[in-house]
């Protein structure tokens, strides 16, 4: 059923599968939907403007829409994406309603600023400590045994390698530092189960979670290395986990990674932007409509 007199604007990459079909989910429903490629919009300060290209070669002022709705801010994450979210404030600031808000989505661009918050909130993780000092990050490969390396900003296990004390932990290290990590971001590898959950939310309320299994040549259970995603339907006390991780955020669409483990379950990251595609091949789950539907509601 179409709303009218809604204006809404989908943030992704132009093409990206997830983009297309969140954008058809809301063109479905609205009077107005625009595609909105964050690395073509032209920001003035002096008019107050924020003008997106439209698909007939016009510009729109990004100010006047009802809402806008965030499922990626661009291809990779890097340290950019979080001048992409300032535009995003901005455009709030001028009173348009953001899916999920920028200050939510800036704390999971950045491993570090989200494992901070999940400590805090007392989520249990693995054991991960964070040190620019190389001295003192061989010290800790050494301790684990067997560690990960994770970059601050990736996706998808882009950039992660597994060390053991048995290598030449310095010189591993400095590679690393030398292919931009300048933190050292070191987590406990944990013995996993062959795979690990994705547990999604809407709107805070629980919709449904997936399995990533593992393809068996990989160390880690990413579709990207050959995994693949299954139906999972996991204990009250793993969905209650995931509720308390995603709750630090205050996030409209997210999913939690857990993994089973012989200590527990433990929760690796919480992601503004997965999900799509694990929910619809697990479950047939169409969380695109799931999110407009919910968005929507707000609006009204």
């Amino acid at each position: 059923m179409r709303h009218s007199e809604k204006s809404i604007g989908v943030v992704g990459v132009p093409g990206a599968w997830s983009t297309q079909r969140l954008f058809e989910a809301v063109a479905g429903r609205v009077d107005q939907a625009v595609l909105i490629d964050l690395g073509a919009v032209r920001l003035d300060l002096t008019t107050g403007e924020a003008l997106s290209p439209t698909g007939d070669g016009a510009l729109i002022d990004l100010t006047t829409l009802d809402a806008i709705m965030v499922k990626k801010l661009g291809l990779r994450y890097t340290p950019h994406l979080l001048d992409r979210l300032e535009v995003l404030r901005y455009v709030e600031q001028r009173g348009v309603r953001v899916f999920s808000r920028p200050d939510s989505i800036g704390r999971l661009l950045d491993r570090m600023a989200c494992t901070v918050a999940l400590r805090a909130g007392d989520v249990p993780m693995p054991d991960t400590i964070l040190t620019e000092d190389i001295t003192a990050a061989a010290e800790i490969v050494r301790e684990f045994k067997t560690a990960v390396l994770k970059p601050l900003y990736t996706t998808k296990a882009r950039g992660m390698r597994v060390v053991r004390a048995e290598e030449d932990v310095t010189a591993v290290l400095e590679d690393y530092r030398a292919a931009g990590n300048q933190v050292f971001y070191i987590q406990r590898k944990v013995a996993l189960p062959g795979r690990d959950l994705g547990v999604s939310f809407v709107g805070g309320e629980y919709l449904a979670s997936y399995a990533r299994v593992g393809g068996g040549g990989s160390w880690n259970t990413t579709i990207r290395a050959g995994g693949k995603y299954e139906p999972a339907d996991p204990p009250s006390d793993i969905i209650d986990l995931a509720h308390r991780a995603q709750a630090l955020f205050d996030l409209d669409f997210t999913c939690v990674d857990i993994a089973e483990t012989e200590h527990g379950p433990l929760v690796f990251e919480v992601s503004a932007f997965g999900g799509f595609r694990g929910l619809r091949e697990a479950h047939g789950i169409d969380a695109a409509d799931a999110f407009t539907n919910h968005v929507l509601r707000q609006l009204a």
